[in-house]
């Protein structure tokens, strides 16, 4: 997305999901990460970031919190009944 490379983007909702691992932590990346961010509020996408350990420890909640977002962004969107999200697969 223009200069920035995301992890993943919903073009329906505007929506940016960061997965930060340890190279976030290391000096300077937390001004990228603001200065990313920053630039894609300009361009109306808001960004959701989560650690990896979240995928690992806490999918269900962060898949509910992404679900949320995207609700409030694109509530015309649908998503499949089997999806982790709604206990399936």
């Amino acid at each position: 997305m223009g200069p920035y490379i995301l992890d993943f983007y919903c073009s329906t909702a505007r929506l940016a999901i960061e997965l930060d691992g340890y190279s976030h932590g290391v000096e300077g990346a937390e001004l990228h990460d603001a200065r990313r961010d920053a630039w894609l509020r300009t361009q109306g996408i808001t960004t959701l970031r989560f650690c990896n350990d979240d995928v690992r420890d806490d999918l269900k909640s962060m898949l509910a919190t992404i679900l949320a977002e995207v609700r409030r962004h694109a509530p015309s969107v649908s998503f499949a009944a089997s999806s982790p999200v709604h206990g399936g697969a």
